[in-house]
């Protein structure tokens, strides 16, 4: 082993050492507590402070030297990361944010920031020679996971929910993963944990319920984004929202920033912000929960991040960084956002992704954030992904007559 990567990851909440071998099930000295806690890759400070960013990798390859790989491993990119970080002027100038910026995750290979886990999942897939994978995924994750497993040459299994969209399925089904569907999400966890111990499949994502988080190797995937920030803005953010579901991103990005303050490039981490649909974030820092509790949660356009419950690592990324929760429930204001981003900015971005444009607008209203502090939302995934969605917000295509008078009638 090489690079910063210790070879052992440690728990989250207690900081126990944990093997590979165990590396996705919840801290055990944790769950005696009745906390599931996601193990996480764990560093040598002194290798991360020293490492060197190799031009010559491909994708999200580049910063290998703080990702939990051999060093000599033969890694599975499409050419992932590198997205845009784009000034908002117009968009942010409505909202009362003279610096509001979106990291245009859509450009990656299937179109979500989803990518960054998988290539890194799959890398430590081919480096554990896993004999298979295995996603439980609304859409996003197993279109990554399938398109990164095909790469990789490594079976995939993904199961989804009946009501995802058909444009997911397909997304999963092209890249020659085998999609089945399940009435809820509890039951594609139980037969996903069933596979995990039985048939020995690696899990690119989270199975259990409650919730603790996914693959932890490619967690860290999302440690790309904070250092690809820091190079396009050459400073830190003053708040980073991500939509955020059980916590992934949201945990995988500030522990780029950790790295970049370990290294001297930062002084400060940004203060992360859960965009969320369902509250449950905001109820655990209302109440001073450890973890999020439990609340109703109506069928949402944002359904990819629509969960009735968090976990305790998308929380400790909120503390830890003296963040905040916002939650957008209200389907027409996510759905407004959505059509305010494409009509100002030119950005078509997932419901889940215009919530978080919600969410650092709240954050003004709430005199969070000032006017001149500077926010970088995460545009996770492209409209695309769902345009029944948007289609029902919008007026029917009429078809006019061939001469220009039908046209300047409507006009």
């Amino acid at each position: 082993m090489s690079g910063a990567y210790l070879g052992h990851l440690i728990c989250s909440r207690c900081g126990a050492h944990i093997d590979e071998t165990t590396a996705f099930s919840p801290c055990r000295a944790c769950l005696e507590d009745g906390v599931l806690a996601n193990p996480l890759p764990a560093y040598d400070p002194d290798g991360v402070s020293s490492g060197k960013v190799r031009d010559e990798e491909p994708g999200i390859f580049r910063f290998r030297h703080w990702l939990p790989l051999d060093d000599e491993l033969a890694v599975v990119s499409k050419g992932e990361g590198d997205t845009p970080l784009l000034l908002c002027d117009r968009l942010g100038s409505m909202l009362g944010i003279d610096n509001l910026y979106i990291k245009n995750e859509s450009v990656n290979p299937t179109w979500s920031y989803k990518d960054r886990l998988a290539a890194v999942a799959l890398s430590k897939a081919r480096e554990l020679e896993a004999a298979a994978v295995v996603v439980s995924s609304t859409g996003n994750h197993g279109a990554a996971a399938s398109a990164y497993a095909a790469a990789a040459q490594i079976p995939c299994v993904a199961l989804t929910i009946e009501s995802v969209p058909q444009t997911m399925k397909v997304l999963m089904q092209a890249y020659g993963a085998l999609v089945v569907a399940y009435e809820t999400g509890p039951q594609r966890w139980e037969v996903m944990t069933a596979a995990v111990a039985q048939r020995g499949w690696m899990p690119l994502s989270g199975f259990n319920d409650p919730p603790f988080g996914s693959n932890p190797f490619g967690v860290d995937g999302y440690k790309t984004i904070a250092f690809e920030i820091l190079e396009d803005l050459g400073r830190a953010p003053d708040f980073v929202v991500v939509p955020t579901a059980y916590g992934d991103g949201i945990i995988g990005i500030l522990r780029g920033f950790e790295d970049l303050v370990v290294m001297g490039r930062i002084s400060q981490l940004p203060r992360m912000i859960a965009a969320e649909v369902s509250g449950t974030y905001e109820a655990a820092i209302r109440d001073n929960l450890e973890t999020p509790p439990r609340v109703n949660v109506a069928p949402s356009v944002a359904f990819s991040i629509a969960t009735p419950i968090g976990t305790f690592q998308a929380l400790h990324a909120i503390r830890s960084s003296n963040g905040h929760a916002v939650a957008v429930a209200d389907n027409s204001e996510i759905m407004e956002t959505q059509a305010l981003v494409a009509r100002n900015e030119g950005l078509y971005l997932e419901a889940s992704s215009a919530l978080g444009v919600a969410a650092a607008s709240e954050l003004r209203k709430r005199g969070i954030a000032q006017n001149e502090d500077t926010i970088v939302v995460i545009g996770t995934s492209t409209g695309l992904k769902d345009v029944d969605a948007t289609a029902r917000t919008l007026p029917p295509v009429p078809v006019l007559k061939p001469d220009l008078a039908s046209l300047e009638a409507i006009l």
